[in-house]
């Protein structure tokens, strides 16, 4: 399950993608957009900053806005961040590998296996979904349901 965090984070990046370039967003507007609280907000804000997501302008006109076009930021970039490895087990994930305690042999377990194809497959469609594309099937979705 995802923590609010990162559920948060995508949000306000999702919020972000829809403006337009040079557009730049108050915590305070994505926060009340949103329903994040401001706080919490801001931590996950500055995080997204740090990665290289995001930049910050002060003063008037001023806020956070997308660096990198929505097409170039996918799920599985901002689920790592703060979420750590995408993987449900250890020993299938890429970035945050670790050897499971109680196995005999990884390249010969099931479960391992199993996970590692979870994974593959999750991973494959955190990365197919850039910013863009979760806004376009946003659309769609509001466009079904009228």
């Amino acid at each position: 399950m995802l923590t609010k965090k990162a559920k948060y984070a995508i949000k306000a990046m999702i919020y972000l993608s829809k403006k337009k370039k040079g557009e730049h967003a108050l915590i305070s507007e994505i926060s009340e957009s949103e329903h994040i609280p401001k706080k919490f907000l801001e931590a996950i804000l500055l995080d997204l900053r740090k990665a290289g997501y995001l930049g910050s302008k002060k003063g008037k006109g001023g806020g956070y806005y997308l660096i990198k076009p929505a097409e170039e930021v996918n799920m599985a970039d901002v689920l790592r961040l703060f979420e750590g490895a995408i993987a449900l087990v250890p020993c299938v994930a890429h970035k945050y590998y670790e050897r499971c305690e109680e196995c005999v042999d990884e390249e010969t377990c099931p479960i391992r296996e199993v996970f590692r194809i979870v994974r593959e497959h999750t991973v494959n469609i955190l990365k197919e979904n850039n910013f863009a594309e979760v806004i376009s099937k946003e659309k769609r979705l509001k466009k079904a349901k009228k």
